[in-house]
């Protein structure tokens, strides 16, 4: 949808380079998506508490290359791990949300 100004809004271009939301083109970016928010919300608070990402690897009993994986979006992640990164080495909570 064009704006007034001729604008096209995000979701429109999202809709045109991916399909509309439950397609397999558009679900598998917005799993993308997801992974990358994640991988940036951890780089975030890692830098938060001016920790580098070999003292958050050592403080979770995992490798740096491993977090630098996690934060740039290159690597999945398992859940018991993610919750020790957040619960042992950034001293955070998750919390996850599932929608139907």
């Amino acid at each position: 949808m064009k704006t007034k100004n001729n604008i096209t809004t995000f979701e429109d271009f999202l809709n045109q380079e991916y399909g509309k939301i439950g397609t397999p083109k558009r679900d598998k970016y917005e799993q993308g998506f997801e992974a990358f928010k994640l991988g940036v919300m951890l780089q975030e608070m890692r830098k938060q508490q001016n920790m580098t990402q070999d003292q958050l690897a050592k403080k979770c009993g995992t490798t740096k290359t491993y977090i630098s994986r996690i934060e740039n979006d290159a690597s999945d992640i398992r859940l018991s791990t993610l919750m020790r990164i957040i619960q042992e080495g950034l001293g955070g909570h998750l919390k996850l949300v599932v929608e139907p």
